[in-house]
């Protein structure tokens, strides 16, 4: 016979311990109570649990003293806090020490059935050895090895996370993995890129709008936070976000409601956040581009993404599935003049420039074996503009790809990495703009 999950309450408040332990029996559960730190670790020592819930005031201690002991005895339970309203600094601090999740009081009994429902589909750790499935970070390196280490405890909380490298790195794949990994799994990942959205129809694509809201909003809407309901919204290029939104989407991580444009009443959402940017949020802060109180909101846990130049030994077991899959019943192959071309090169674009490069390799190639030759390659250091003036370049299309890559790049910091803008700077359309940042490997 199956027994029910067991979870700890520890509050010193009898009448919100009593709503909880009637919520979490109507929903099959079996809870023990617990008043004080003191009562609580001994029922800890005593007792198997599957879901703590503690409130961050006792009055014999806190409930990170709670969270640290379950941290030390038992690290494979999941542990959510229960903070005074509006007080996101221990919220915060909660996260980053190990906590699965948290709510604020007054408990609102709808977002507390959700959190322990996610918590107690939390998944038991995973290997991280493996690499070569398809949608996972390829590379044995030590470095990517310890990139999967960190995803799998990402994946056990709910911590929001923040993913940081540069352009072509796997962002977004670390953080489907997270997703992948999760108990959010058999829900939506959803994408969005902040950049790529109009200023004047941000609010309306993040938070939904009800049909007449405005001109044109012929039906109802259901915005990302709506789409993602119960799963993960990644908010790529978050860094791209105008002051104006930053403000609406902190309310709504903050409160884990939302409010459709022309509603009247806020909707609860059950959304975990992960966001990325290849830009520095801190030092954005500091210029005054980004809202301090929502850098500390997305920034609880920094997931940092290495150069593909940090981990070269994977180049070689990168391209063989990276041919794979563009070549697909093809069977090429790299001879060792070419790989060892790839190993001595930058890679400015990262990984995403490493297909970009394979894939326009296999097109040149005479048969399955790519040569150096094919790689069009030349080292960054042999790039120089100038040289217009002096000796013809000696790879035309080499010397054309990087002059470009060099008016795109500056471009595109002048304008803030604003795609729209750095398209008008240039004199060329977001569609050729969209095409030339493809072909050379530019996020």
């Amino acid at each position: 016979m199956l027994t029910a999950p067991r979870v700890l309450i520890v509050d010193d408040e009898p009448d919100l311990l009593d709503l909880m332990e009637i919520t979490l029996s109507k929903m099959g559960l079996d809870t023990r109570r617990a008043a004080t730190v003191a009562d609580a670790r001994g029922l800890l020592d005593k007792e198997n649990f599957d879901l703590c819930l503690t409130d961050m005031r006792l009055t014999d201690g806190s409930g990170m003293e709670v969270l640290q002991h379950i941290s030390e005895t038992k690290p494979e339970m999941p542990v959510a806090v229960i903070t005074a309203y509006g007080n996101t600094n221990n919220a915060i601090e909660a996260l980053k020490a190990g906590a699965f999740d948290y709510l604020s009081k007054p408990v609102a009994l709808d977002q507390l059935r959700t959190l322990v429902k996610t918590a107690l589909k939390v998944p038991e750790k995973k290997s991280t050895n493996a690499a070569g499935r398809p949608g996972e970070l390829l590379g044995n390196s030590s470095a990517m090895q310890e990139i999967r280490t960190q995803i799998a405890k990402l994946a056990r909380t709910q911590a929001p996370v923040h993913i940081t490298g540069e352009s072509g790195s796997g962002k977004e794949l670390a953080a489907r993995q997270i997703h992948t990994l999760s108990s959010r799994s058999d829900h939506p990942f959803v994408p969005v890129n902040c950049g790529a959205i109009p200023e004047n129809l941000m609010e309306s694509e993040f938070f939904g709008h009800k049909k007449g809201a405005f001109t044109g909003a012929n039906n109802d809407h259901e915005g990302f936070f709506q789409a993602a309901n119960g799963g993960t919204l990644f908010l790529d290029e978050v860094a791209d976000l105008p002051l104006a939104m930053q403000v609406k989407l902190l309310r709504a991580i903050q409160e884990k409601k939302v409010r459709k444009v022309g509603a009247t009443q806020e909707d609860s959402v059950d959304v975990r956040i992960i966001s990325a940017t290849h830009q520095k949020l801190g030092k954005m802060v500091e210029s005054g581009k980004f809202r301090q109180d929502l850098y500390y909101r997305l920034n609880v846990i920094e997931l940092n993404m290495p150069s593909l130049r940090e981990h070269p030994d994977d180049i070689g077991s990168l391209s063989v599935a990276l041919l794979e899959k563009i070549g697909r019943e093809r069977k090429t192959q790299l001879d060792k003049e070419a790989l060892k071309a790839l190993k001595n090169y930058a890679f400015p674009g990262n990984v995403r420039e490493l297909e970009n490069i394979l894939e326009r390799a296999l097109a040149l190639s005479d048969n399955d074996v790519i040569q150096a030759s094919d790689l069009n390659l030349a080292p960054a250091a042999e790039f120089q503009p100038s040289s217009s003036q002096g000796q013809p370049p000696s790879n035309l299309q080499d010397y054309l790809d990087r002059v470009e890559r060099e008016a795109l790049l500056k471009a595109l910091e002048q304008t803030r990495y604003n795609k729209t803008a750095a398209a008008k700077l240039l004199g060329i359309t977001f569609r050729s703009l969209r095409y030339r940042l493809e072909r050379l490997g530019i996020e």
